[in-house]
């Protein structure tokens, strides 16, 4: 298939996919969701490995607040498959992740990451919070980690990320870790990986049950006519909430 927003490439039993906007900062609108799900619905059955990765300079940037049409339903159930798919998900980070880009990092079972890395979540600057996201950070990080970084709206270097489990190995040339991750893990059965998925996933509903409340206040959040209306001055001339 001929993706818009992604690119897709597969060698053995390995799926590569990278989003690929580099003309929106790599954010995320309804294609890139669609593009993604339809990429990984194929990989359910034959492949062991999806490697998630983005662009060097940005992994992903979050909402495309100038294409803002992705569905929080969709969206959630995105990082749903990167999570519980029956395959090993991996995102190799490199750059600037900040808000819905965190949700895919957390999404995956495995983090690697080069020391370019920088991970922020700056919703609360335009009076919304990542309401999606957190669910899923929450399940990697814990409550309170994912809470100062909500709150802080802070950038957070790799070392942090690392320290804090976002991580869970970097190095100066990430794609060298890739490679070494790979070697070790094309060595599994796509039946013992199935199997273990579905048993690891069973032990923690907290996606399935969170998913209702997530999607209602995402929503709720982008229906607020003073909140579109910062979304809009912003996307028009660049100024922030907090500025006159």
């Amino acid at each position: 298939m001929n993706y818009q927003t992604i690119q897709v490439r597969v060698e053995q039993s390995v799926c590569f996919l990278k989003l690929y906007r580099p003309e929106a900062n790599n954010t995320i609108n309804r294609t890139m969701v669609d593009e993604c799900r339809h990429a990984l619905a194929a990989c359910e059955d034959a492949v062991h490995i999806v490697v998630l990765e983005g662009l060097p300079e940005v992994f992903c940037f979050g909402a495309d607040f100038q294409d803002n049409t992705a569905e929080p339903e969709a969206l959630y159930d995105l990082w749903d498959q990167l999570a519980r798919g029956a395959f090993i998900s991996i995102a190799h980070v490199r750059g600037k992740v900040n808000a819905g880009g965190v949700g895919f990092v957390a999404a995956c079972d495995i983090v690697l990451a080069d020391n370019s890395a920088e991970f922020s979540l700056s919703e609360l600057l335009f009076d919304l919070f990542p309401a999606c996201v957190l669910p899923f950070l929450i399940r990697r990080i814990g409550f309170q980690k994912a809470h100062y970084l909500t709150l802080t709206t802070k950038p957070a270097a790799v070392q942090q990320a690392l320290d804090w489990g976002l991580v869970d190995a970097c190095e100066d040339n990430s794609e060298a870790l890739l490679r070494k991750h790979l070697l070790r893990l094309r060595l599994l059965s796509k039946n013992g990986i199935q199997r273990y998925k579905s048993y690891i996933n069973s032990l923690d509903a907290v996606l399935t049950q969170a998913r209702p409340a997530a999607i209602a206040a995402n929503r709720e959040l982008f229906s607020d006519p003073a909140n579109l209306e910062k979304i809009n001055r912003y996307t028009k001339t660049g100024v922030f909430p907090w500025e006159s």
